[in-house]
């Protein structure tokens, strides 16, 4: 997969589910040809992979664009996760999944996200979180782009640990 440069003049929606993209085509890359053991490192003195990563992101995409954003229940497998015996079950649980089926899921979500994501960013959420908060739909796409920014540079680190691939 290549990433796609945001558009240099594009509507905000535009210009924000491009950088959303990017940003997700990045982890994409971090995590391109990676087996089991490769998306299992892990680097001291954190416990986070890169396989918990894809799962955990495909678990934001659910929750903040399916869930809260769109008001649907939560898609398999969130939907049946022990959340209250591991709150953070979506990054541990990548251990008992395949290559094929993290990044499946995780492909999946994404797709769903990017085709139903609504364009009027205005758009305030069907659901509030646990705090009673409804978000508009800009908020949402916003905090997307924080999340995978966020997790792209411990992707950046931890796949050079792992064989020394650095850069884009």
């Amino acid at each position: 997969m290549a990433r796609t440069d945001p558009p240099l003049d594009g509507t905000e929606f535009e210009t924000l589910s491009g950088f959303a993209d990017f940003l997700r085509e990045t982890i994409w890359l971090k995590t391109e040809g990676l087996d089991s053991a490769g998306l299992a490192v892990t680097l001291a003195p954190s416990d986070m992979t890169l396989g918990g990563m894809l799962k955990h992101l495909a678990y934001v995409e659910d929750y903040w664009v399916g869930h809260i954003l769109l008001g649907r229940e939560p898609a398999a497998p969130w939907d049946s996760a022990p959340w209250d015996d591991d709150a953070d079950w979506d990054w541990h649980s990548a251990a008992d999944d395949s290559p094929e089926q993290t990044r499946s899921l995780w492909r999946a979500t994404v797709e769903t996200s990017r085709t139903d994501f609504p364009t009027d960013l205005d758009r305030i959420s069907a659901r509030a979180n646990s705090r009673g908060m409804h978000f508009s739909a800009r908020w949402v796409l916003t905090h997307l782009i924080e999340e995978y920014g966020r997790h792209a540079g411990h992707a950046d680190l931890i796949r050079q640990s792992i064989d020394g691939v650095t850069g884009e």
